[in-house]
């Protein structure tokens, strides 16, 4: 399960996605967020899926990553459409003793399922195709007002990149220690769920040691490269805008045009 977690992992390329600026990139999921929870039917949750889908095949990245990805997420989008499911009142469709469901539903719980997995699927693929020096870069450019507020943008950023950076290590680093500590015997799959929690000790005090070291050894690498934050450092890499930039946001406020025309023409079957 740890392995299937692709949040994080960045995956090189020179596809159009990847050429974007990471400003724009930023953006334009921030957009597609909002696409999301403002449609209220399917007809508008399909544009969500045609956009993400969509922009997996200009990223080049193959659609069996992104089902890997959601492997993690499926016992949170079955609880979350089990309780709109059984919760939700309104016409019934089946009764049996104290469990009702009703037609509002099994409408929600569809919605909500196809909303957490488009979410997951068209965020991640932010991290997927954009370097974590270019997000640090977009992130302090996009927040650089905030700088007159005497707001620590670059180091904000930094924090935030770097918390994305060693999530893929920190999994393989507990997948290392959990393999390790099956192989002197602990048993982590067995027996009641106190018992697998009380298994996990010995996992996760290894894990915040090698972490604690690990950011240890990072702070110590920046200080010996005279790191001293934002003020006065310079960027190999300049930011510009460009054609595709300009047409990926057209692109989007058609899609969120469109979501929009579907919540005033088809409203919620609800």
């Amino acid at each position: 399960m740890l392995k299937d977690i692709t949040l994080g992992q960045f995956f090189p390329g020179f596809s159009p996605v990847h050429r974007l600026d990471p400003r724009i990139k930023l953006i334009l999921t921030v957009a597609y967020v909002v696409m999301l929870f403002l449609a209220n039917n399917l007809v508008g949750l399909a544009f969500g899926i045609l956009f993400f889908l969509g922009a997996y095949f200009l990223a080049r990245i193959p659609l069996k990553m992104m089902l890997k990805g959601l492997k993690p997420v499926l016992p949170i989008i079955l609880f979350t459409s089990v309780l709109n499911m059984f919760f939700i009142t309104g016409d019934p469709l089946f009764s049996w003793w104290v469990i009702t469901i009703t037609r509002q539903g099994v409408y929600t719980a569809v919605i909500m399922s196809i909303r957490i997995v488009c979410l997951i699927a068209g965020t991640s693929l932010l991290t997927y195709t954009t370097s974590p020096i270019s997000l640090t870069d977009g992130l302090e450019r996009l927040m650089g007002p905030l700088k007159k507020l005497r707001f620590p943008v670059h180091e904000l950023a930094m924090m935030m990149t770097i918390a994305l950076r060693f999530i893929p290590t920190l999994i393989e680093e507990t997948d290392k220690i959990m393999n390790a500590q099956k192989a002197r015997g602990a048993d982590m799959e067995t027996g009641s769920l106190i018992d697998r929690v009380k298994a996990l000790v010995p996992v996760l005090i290894p894990l915040f040691i090698s972490a604690f070291r690990r950011a240890d050894e990072l702070a110590l690498a920046m200080e010996c490269r005279c790191y001293r934050g934002g003020e006065g450092r310079t960027r190999m890499k300049q930011l510009h805008l460009g054609s595709r930039d300009l047409i990926s946001c057209a692109v989007m406020a058609l899609f969120l045009a469109g979501v929009i025309l579907c919540n005033l023409l088809l409203p919620s079957l609800l």
